[in-house]
């Protein structure tokens, strides 16, 4: 096959890093031809198929795209085979990713019951502390009363003494 049946493929509208796909690719299509991995089916494997594969090394060696339907075959079981790499490897991405999100909402629910558990458990000791200081200010209130009339009695107390005392 001749330079001439090829094309720069730097000519094909393609940014810098899918033309280096495209020649890796095509590389490992025209490798994948000499292992016979079933791309160059139908063809005979004899002088055909090496030529066609030296062409095809020569003119991606140049940075062209080889042309010939065998060629442009390879590279398209080649591109098609990368392209269902891809699908199964976004596939299992996804789902190891919904199996992370899903983890994630678990562990957050977790937290929030035990948020809400603890949240419930602090009102409770809060509404007793109420409790309690309301019984300790009816605890002061009754001491304050207590006091009032003790002093009332030792009063008293203290005027039956003076009575008593004058009266002898």
């Amino acid at each position: 096959m001749s330079v001439s049946a090829s094309i720069p493929d730097t000519s094909l509208g393609l940014t810098s890093s899918e033309i280096q796909i495209l020649r890796q690719q095509q590389q490992i299509a025209l490798q994948g031809g000499h292992s016979g991995n079933g791309v160059a089916r139908g063809r005979g494997t004899g002088r055909t198929s090496n030529s066609s594969s030296r062409a095809t090394s020569a003119a991606s060696s140049q940075g062209r795209l080889l042309l010939d339907p065998m060629s442009l075959r390879a590279l398209s079981h080649q591109l098609d085979g990368l392209q269902a790499q891809i699908s199964h490897r976004i596939e299992y991405l996804e789902d190891q990713m919904q199996r992370s999100i899903q983890n994630t909402y678990d562990r957050a629910g977790n937290v929030i019951r035990n948020a809400d558990a603890e949240i419930a458990r602090t009102r409770e000791i809060l509404a007793s502390i109420d409790e309690l200081d309301n019984e300790l200010a009816k605890v002061a209130h009754i001491r304050d009363i207590v006091k009032s009339f003790r002093g009332r009695i030792e009063n008293l107390d203290h005027r039956i003494d003076q009575s008593s005392r004058r009266r002898r």
